[in-house]
């Protein structure tokens, strides 16, 4: 498995919550590689890796696989497609961002940017009420094309960086679906000390609605939610953030189980791998929150990705932390001799 093309191949393709089905087919096809019957259901993908054995804890390996993006709300008269948030987008950024609507066929547009000269000088961040995106097209002609609830994406490939970073879009959470699949290459020649099923979940950014579903329909009895969390960059609270290139982060938390959290640990220093440790005073904002209290709830615990200028187009990751939170999953779930 080719981990950069992987992650790359994921954060390319769309798939804005609410409208997942391309991201998701993608991965079910990666996905169907370790797990063979696997399927989409209710919008997740999921798949059982290996046979499931009685007497066996059952472990969910969760990675949403949506990602930030708009919705088209209406064409304005003089063919401006007006539309709103899915998720927690970063406002500052939007003022001449190129973007991707999704109609019957994608095509390109710019969100209008007001320039300084008739700005009286005055800046300010921008609501969605004013934002508008230009294809250059006019009403009718969009309306053969445009719908309202059209999904729309920032217009965005990765570029690599120096060493092992990349940047792009969609990083949060493709790169936890990646650093599972390669998870699951590392175990396809080992037991393991679970039954493991891989769930891709939907909405994660609108209210992690797939993992409340994947919970209920698995009732696992545990969980680990491999997700991203906030990497230093200059300016920001370096007690609030992980560091780029150090290793996954494990979460301790109110709401986490501790007994896993341990385990994690214990995992990646038996391996001698590097780990980050993110500390959450109550709730994690993660889809393991869900899993903790669904049914009787399963034990859980968060699992991150290390990631800057989080969603935003120029998200920003080290591939060797990809790398190394799949070995800790692959030795915290397979099998000790």
């Amino acid at each position: 498995m080719d981990l950069k093309e992987t992650v790359i191949a994921l954060s390319e393709i769309h798939g804005a919550s609410g409208s997942e089905t391309a991201a998701a087919e993608l991965a079910l096809e990666m996905l169907c590689r370790y797990c063979p019957e696997a399927e989409i259901i209710n919008g997740n993908v999921i798949g059982k890796f290996g046979t499931h054995k009685e007497g066996l804890p059952n472990l969910v390996l969760d990675a949403h696989i949506d990602q930030i993006g708009m919705i088209v709300t209406h064409i304005t008269d003089e063919g401006f497609i007006k539309i709103g948030n899915l998720g927690g987008i970063d406002r500052r950024l939007l003022s001449a961002q190129q973007v991707v609507i999704h109609g019957t066929r994608e095509i390109r547009g710019v969100i209008c940017s007001i320039p300084p000269h008739l700005s009286n000088g005055e800046s300010k961040v921008l609501s969605f009420d004013d934002i508008a995106v230009d294809t250059g097209a006019s009403k009718s002609e969009l309306e053969k094309i445009v719908s309202p609830g059209d999904s729309v994406t920032f217009d965005v490939k990765c570029r690599s960086l120096l060493g092992e970073r990349i940047t792009g879009g969609a990083l949060d959470d493709r790169s936890g679906v990646a650093a599972i699949l390669y998870a699951l290459e590392l175990l396809k020649d080992r037991e393991t000390a679970y039954n493991v099923t891989v769930v891709f979940s939907s909405q994660e950014e609108l209210g992690e609605r797939g993992a409340k579903i994947g919970a209920y329909s698995l009732a696992p009895d545990v969980v680990v939610a491999v997700d991203v969390s906030f990497a230093y960059a200059d300016g920001e609270d370096r007690k609030k953030c992980g560091l780029l290139g150090k290793g996954a982060m494990i979460g301790i938390a109110p709401a986490l189980s501790g007994e896993v959290s341990d385990g994690l640990i214990c995992a990646a220093q038996s391996a001698g791998l590097p780990y980050q440790i993110e500390v959450m005073n109550g709730m994690t904002s993660t889809n393991a929150d869900q899993y903790s209290v669904s049914r009787c709830g399963a034990k859980v615990c968060t699992l991150s990705v290390p990631l800057r200028n989080m969603h935003t187009p120029v998200e920003v990751i080290d591939l060797l932390d990809v790398r190394n939170t799949a070995k800790i999953l692959a030795e915290f779930i397979g099998r000790q001799s």
